[in-house]
């Protein structure tokens, strides 16, 4: 990827964190891509792409380093899960042989699993030593009448959020509008109902929490043309182009699809979160606010009325529970603000938010909700959070599984949030499970146990310890 190339990716005329700060988004600084590099912000936002086989172009390590690194399900085919790499080695690099594996492995990925395209993913290696990945994904679909698309994602270039940008420009310069959308099936056509497309981006399928959200949208007669890339399949990311409206439901990963879509083709986009009853309820305000139709924003109305009384009911009993709780909350982007709304709708006290891969405008965010005077945490590592989780008297930690050693060996309450959980937290119905997971969390007996004093530490009268 050319220089110029990876700064126009940098300047995002969409995002305000762009027009705040002169030297541009997510300029590369020493250490920035240790929670991330290009390659693996890429990966991140492609790999859900179910029926597509996935090609890392490189030594395994990098493979091996980011495969299946996102909890992400699937209602249908599960080849996204099958890593695959050309496994280059010492003596590639050194007689040339780089272009040759990858022709190969994406004939032998052709072959074994028929997929409904190939993307190729260059690390590191391959981009020093100068291989041709376009010329071999040209030839490659010549040779066998399947899309193979090339995702130029070296790590050097920067960050993970720059890997989710340039993910983002491959599928818009390959695959978005090679494809028109397939007719609405009569089974999902009901009288007196419009049927609008629209496109969900950014929006990833964690523990399969979408699913939550399909109803609703079916109900209203909000067809998804593509999540990208949330339990997507090949041929829904090609009709993107056809949308009514688009949401960009993960703060700033995708955001530049999302404008060129805009831009080339009149799909207006809104930023937005499924987390928390009121920001569940927003965003489906402002898919009928957007599309402009009368009975479809009377029907959102009734809908949300209706969903809004329900969980409100199902949650009083937890919110007894929880009411008044302390959460120390680390994550990072729209996490960062989102979670924090939810947590506010179950009566919790947020005593402090991480913002450390936040965007201004999400800083923000925190403060139109928390307030002026939060608390945010730029350091996340153990001593750092565990002296947050002291100073501020929390009860629990809500962050990433990689905290989840630190909470353990401190004997705090952990609540894991991040990509790599099992329990989906979005919408109303999400709510409801976020709810039981903190109470169950949260009320754990194991908490007493781990802080008691061990049985041989018991002291009998005359001060001396009791063994069993």
């Amino acid at each position: 990827m050319k220089t110029s190339e990876v700064a126009a990716l940098l300047d995002e005329p969409a995002c305000v964190h762009n027009k705040k700060e002169k030297s541009g988004c997510a300029k590369t600084k020493p250490g920035a891509t240790a929670g991330g590099c290009s390659f693996d912000g890429a990966q991140i936002a492609l790999l859900p792409i179910a029926d597509v086989a996935h090609i890392v172009h490189g030594p395994i390590a990098c493979a091996g380093s980011s495969w299946d690194n996102r909890g992400t399900r699937s209602s249908g085919p599960t080849l996204y899960r099958y890593g695959m790499t050309t496994d280059l080695t010492e003596q590639d690099v050194i007689m040339g042989r780089g272009e040759k594996r990858l022709f190969h492995a994406i004939k032998q990925a052709i072959d074994d699993y028929a997929p409904k395209a190939v993307f190729l993913y260059s690390t590191c290696v391959p981009a020093l030593i100068g291989d041709d990945m376009d010329a071999v994904a040209k030839a490659a679909a010549e040779r066998w009448g399947t899309p193979v698309i090339p995702v130029d994602c070296a790590g050097f270039y920067g960050t993970k959020n720059l890997g989710n940008r340039i993910a983002g420009e491959a599928m818009f310069k390959h695959v978005i509008g090679t494809r028109e959308p397939d007719p609405v099936p009569e089974s999902a056509q009901r009288p007196g109902i419009t049927v609008h497309d629209v496109n969900l981006i950014g929006e990833y399928n964690i523990a399969g929490e979408f699913w939550y959200l399909a109803p609703l949208f079916d109900e209203l007669g909000l067809r998804i043309l593509c999540t990208l890339s949330g339990d997507t399949r090949f041929h829904e990311v090609q009709t993107m182009h056809r949308a009514e409206v688009s949401m960009v439901v993960c703060a700033k990963a995708l955001l530049n699809v999302a404008r060129k879509l805009e831009e080339n083709h009149g799909v207006p986009f809104f930023e937005g979160s499924f987390y928390g009853i009121t920001d569940t309820s927003q965003a489906l305000r402002d898919f009928a606010r957007l599309i402009g139709d009368p009975d479809l924003t009377a029907r959102t109305e009734a809908l949300i009325a209706r969903e809004e009384a329900k969980i409100r009911t199902a949650l009083e009993p937890w919110r007894e529970r929880l009411a008044g709780k302390r959460a120390l909350l680390y994550t990072g982007g729209v996490k960062s603000w989102s979670v924090v709304s939810a947590l506010q709708d179950l009566g919790m006290i947020v005593v402090a938010t991480g913002t450390n891969k936040s965007t201004a405008e999400d800083k923000q965010r925190i403060r139109e909700i928390m307030g002026d005077d939060v608390q945010t945490i730029t350091d996340g590592s153990p001593r750092a959070l565990l002296a947050a989780y002291k100073d501020y008297r929390a009860d629990i930690l809500i962050a990433g599984g990689r905290n989840l050693y630190t909470a353990l060996k401190a004997r705090i309450p952990f609540l894991d949030i991040n990509q790599e959980r099992e329990f989906g937290y979005a919408g109303y119905a999400g709510m409801l499970e976020l709810v039981r997971q903190l109470a169950l969390t949260l009320e754990s007996p194991v908490w007493r146990k781990v802080r008691s004093p061990a049985p041989w530490a018991v002291q009998n009268a005359m001060g001396q310890p009791l063994v069993a």
